[in-house]
């Protein structure tokens, strides 16, 4: 199991990879939103061992708290997020109209932008919960922000994050295949809630609806762009 963690990240940063190179028109999204979510591989100590212990690339995980692994995985995990919705409903990106950006809810765009960035710290801080409850909770609370701030987003966001779930269930399952054991040994299930759902630990499934829920509406709200019609350019 020394190289599981390294082939499941190279996996997700193949189809992350398979995107970028087919729909030349996200790589403007799909790439600075990736190195943006690449620093969260910088997390990887406030869950080692408390949420988990994997086996990782020169046992770095076990020596320093950090891996590469995790640098991989959030690298690909958030240019994935930020387009899965226009890859299975094409539609173009707009920039969003001056009447709307007028709206008095976008006094508080960078405030709600950075929501997930702010709850984070002061639940890991100030609370006794595992950290994988804290980044669920900070997402799901940059989620609401963003819907109050760009309810034009609603949709997309809801619909990104069910897609995003729905990807991630198949993706994490299929390690259950080839090393069944891999969760028993690597997860901190006394942490945890040990409710599973075909084998998946919950926080897993938690943590990927509220991740494709933000995720999805991050780039168009940061850049001020609106969901438009259908995208010509496939």
């Amino acid at each position: 199991m020394q190289y599981v963690w390294l082939i499941w990240s190279l996996v997700i940063l193949g189809l992350w990879a398979a995107i970028y190179l087919v729909r030349k028109d996200f790589r403007k999204i799909m790439l600075p939103v990736s190195l943006l979510t690449m620093l969260f591989g910088l997390t990887e100590p406030l869950f080692v061992p408390e949420y988990w212990s994997p086996p990782s690339l020169f046992d770095l995980a076990e020596k320093t708290g950090f891996d590469i692994e995790s640098f991989i995985f959030s690298f690909a995990i958030g240019g994935i997020g930020a387009v899965l919705y226009n890859v299975v409903f094409p539609s173009a990106v707009v920039p969003l109209d001056e009447k709307t950006k007028s709206d008095a809810r976008h006094r508080f765009h960078l405030f709600a932008l950075f929501t997930p960035f702010a709850v984070f710290p002061v639940l890991a801080v100030g609370t006794n919960l595992n950290h994988i409850y804290c980044g669920i909770i900070a997402l799901f609370a940059g989620t609401l922000a963003t819907v109050f701030c760009r309810p034009d987003l609603t949709r997309k966001i809801l619909i990104g994050g069910t897609l995003f779930l729905i990807l991630y269930f198949f993706y994490f399952g299929s390690i259950l295949i080839f090393y069944p054991e891999y969760i028993k040994t690597v997860w901190n299930l006394d942490a945890l809630s040990r409710l599973f759902v075909v084998g998946i630990p919950v926080e897993e499934l938690l943590f990927a609806f509220t991740f494709g829920m933000y995720w999805s509406g991050v780039y168009e709200h940061f850049a001020w762009q609106a969901v438009g019609g259908k995208n010509r350019e496939e």
